[in-house]
């Protein structure tokens, strides 16, 4: 009772018909393989193109249908409430060069930086990367329980002992009071960096960097807390994952490499 009438001819056919992914097992073990090699990381695009990486001929509709069908899903996106270093006017606004042009042809040309909050059971970790507008790398960072000078001028100092020719880089961030301070802002013009500023309160004015928060937050913090006993464990995980984000994991539009590719 309630269910829909169907004919006994048809109820076989439904029952019996073949699987038309029966030759697919081989392929199908492969996306399992990587879904799970990548944490549950990747949805079907960035599988297809780890697949065109290792030689797979294949339409990208066949990698969407077959994830799909084996249920593996991309871990989604969970939005909170974005830190803010804004504290009002502490020194000099330096104007938006960028102009949301976030992507350089040759690497060390522009540079965009932000702080970003965890929090983790009433405690806070502060993490503060640079990255690549070429090569989307992240080319330093440093991980704080405080969101002081020291964290950022500590960033720079291992930026620029890697990088040491940055003359003519547009360097760019939001208004925070860390990059209105003289000492920051000096360690740039030292070194022949343009800084640049987002206007207040356009936070898409530094996407770049703010998409980079947004993939490792959603890929190895937003509802995995509880794998985190304490922020030294948290801590370690994100160094762990900035290696992953680095060197294994390709960036889909981009011939499929990895930003150090």
């Amino acid at each position: 009772p309630g269910l829909p009438h169907i004919s006994r001819s048809n109820y076989y056919y439904q029952t019996h018909k073949p699987d038309k992914d029966s030759g697919n097992q081989k392929l199908m073990d492969r996306i399992k393989e990587i879904y799970h090699e990548h944490s549950q990381r990747y949805g079907y695009q960035r599988i297809y193109g780890q697949l065109r990486r290792e030689g797979y001929e294949i339409n990208h509709k066949k990698v969407q249908r077959l994830t799909q069908k084996m249920g593996l899903f991309g871990i989604s996106i969970r939005k909170r409430r974005k830190y803010s270093s804004y504290y009002g006017v502490q020194g000099k606004i330096k104007p938006d060069l960028i102009k949301r042009n976030f992507y350089a042809i040759i690497p060390d040309r522009q540079w965009f930086t932000d702080v970003t909050e965890f929090h983790l059971k009433d405690q806070k970790l502060y993490l503060s990367p640079i990255i690549d507008g070429c090569t989307q790398e992240i080319i330093s960072y440093n991980i704080s329980r405080h969101p002081d000078l020291k964290q950022v001028m500590t960033m720079l100092d291992d930026a620029f002992e890697k990088h040491p020719a940055l003359n003519g880089l547009i360097f760019h961030s939001d208004r925070g009071w860390q990059y209105q301070h003289y000492a920051y802002q000096a360690a740039l013009a030292n070194r022949g960096i343009d800084q640049s500023m987002s206007r207040l309160g356009n936070s898409l004015d530094n996407g770049l960097m703010e998409g980079f928060f947004g993939i490792l937050k959603r890929e190895m913090f937003y509802g995995q807390e509880h794998k985190y006993k304490d922020l030294n464990e948290l801590e370690q995980a994100i160094h762990n994952y900035i290696d992953y984000y680095n060197n294994v994991r390709i960036k889909t539009g981009r011939k499929n490499m990895t930003p150090i590719e």
